[in-house]
This record gives C-alpha cells, structure tokens and sequence, in this order.
C-alpha cells in the first residue's frame, strides 16, 4: 500500500480472499476491481492469483 509518501506491506496473502480483506481494511472501496491490476497489486514469488503454503 502506497500511502502518506511511502510503500507499506499489509500482509502476506494466501488467497484472492485475504488479498481483499487486506485492501478493505486499508480502505480500497472496489478492492476486487484491482486485484489484476500491476500499478496496485505486487505479486511477490509467483503470479497473480497463484498462491503458496508457507
């Protein structure tokens, strides 16, 4: 999340579910809408979508 001049990290993501609450919290309004899109969602060791067990 990009806010007040800086990245912060709201949490690992092991599903598009989780993804979503995390942007919800953090106030997203749609926060379906941006779960493709690369300018707001930074996938780290896999692709969009692809989650992993820890």
């Amino acid at each position: 999340m990009h806010s007040s001049g800086r990245d912060e990290i709201l949490g690992t993501a092991y599903s598009d579910h989780d993804l979503v609450v995390f942007l919800e919290g953090a106030g997203v309004a749609e926060p379906e809408a941006i779960l493709d899109d690369p300018q707001s969602v930074e996938c780290r060791g896999g692709h969009a979508h692809e989650f992993h067990a820890a």
